[in-house]
């Protein structure tokens, strides 16, 4: 219990560092509301894209870019933090016997072993959520607040992490106890067919998110702007990307970010774009982003 509070501690100084931090940044920098095209970004036969890069990095303020560097190299303090906190949850499972006694409810419930499987999979995914909930507080909800990427109150946010919360115990409550029903069938090569079986359960995750989990935390319809689908399917088709629509988000409920995603397998292949990006952004940008996002999907990010 000793590291237990000695990590508590940590986690604790940690927060407060980078809330000082964030704070700092956001009131000493503000973005310019127009961004011009510098020369260097110009089409012309001797274009670079690292010249482009650095006249437009150099046309943002100093402050700015602070604010900018001190969110994403923060970030990645929190997957280290992220990962030690979990390291200490699993721990406590363990050490305390919390894991046992899950267990041991399970099998009182039923003696069928895919229903241990299940059961035992809600009582750790709540579990877990609980005692990770102040990192993810932290991070989902009062940083993005800090850095003025977040429009939610505390109530609309905490509704969207219940909702994930369900989405992850439905989801895990198919794909656990047959990855366990591997486990015990073939006990000296489960490595190998749980991989294969895992990649195969997120295969399917990726064909039906678009259809049937985005919808349950945001309003997806179709775009039927031309001028702004038009170039896109274009592109789409260039690449040899399957989408026939182009779909608007309605992500500004949650955050300010500007966004794009291609999503999707096969018949739920789809391009959609946020409604910040459609609000804010010049329809060359809106290519740009896009453009950016299909790179992804073709060089199988």
């Amino acid at each position: 219990m000793r590291f237990f509070r000695v990590f508590v501690f940590l986690v604790v100084s940690g927060v407060a560092c980078f809330s000082q931090t964030s704070s700092s940044a956001l009131s000493n920098s503000q973005m310019p509301s127009v961004i011009t095209v510098p020369p260097e970004a110009q089409p012309s036969p001797n274009f670079s894209a690292d010249a482009a890069t650095k006249a437009y990095l150099a046309e943002i303020p100093a402050a700015a870019r602070a604010r900018s560097d001190a969110y994403f190299e923060g970030g990645y303090w929190l997957i280290l933090w992220d990962f030690l906190y979990g390291v200490v949850v699993a721990l406590l499972l363990l050490n305390l016997r919390w894991s046992d006694k899950m267990r041991d409810l399970a099998e009182r419930v039923t003696r069928l072993k895919f229903v241990h499987d299940i059961i035992y999979w809600i009582e750790y995914v709540v579990l877990t959520t609980v005692l990770t909930f102040p990192l993810a507080y932290y991070e989902g909800y009062i940083r993005e607040h800090q850095y003025g990427l977040a429009t939610q109150t505390f109530g609309p946010w905490l509704n969207d992490e219940f909702k994930g919360l369900l989405v992850g115990i439905v989801l895990g409550a198919i794909a656990v106890p047959i990855l366990f029903a591997i486990v015990r069938r073939l006990p000296n090569t489960w490595w190998i067919w749980g991989a294969i079986v895992t990649c195969f359960l997120y295969a399917i995750a990726a064909m039906i998110a678009p259809v049937f989990i985005f919808p349950i935390f945001n309003k997806i319809t179709v775009l039927n702007d031309p001028k702004v689908t038009a170039p896109i399917l274009s592109m789409a088709r260039a690449n040899n990307i399957p989408a026939h629509e182009v779909y608007e988000i309605d992500a500004s409920r949650q955050t300010t970010r500007m966004s794009a995603n291609v999503s999707g397998l096969g018949k739920t292949m789809r391009v959609t774009l946020n409604d910040n990006l459609l609000r804010r952004g010049s329809r060359e940008e809106i290519q740009s982003v896009m453009g950016h996002e299909m790179g992804h999907y073709v060089l199988n990010h």
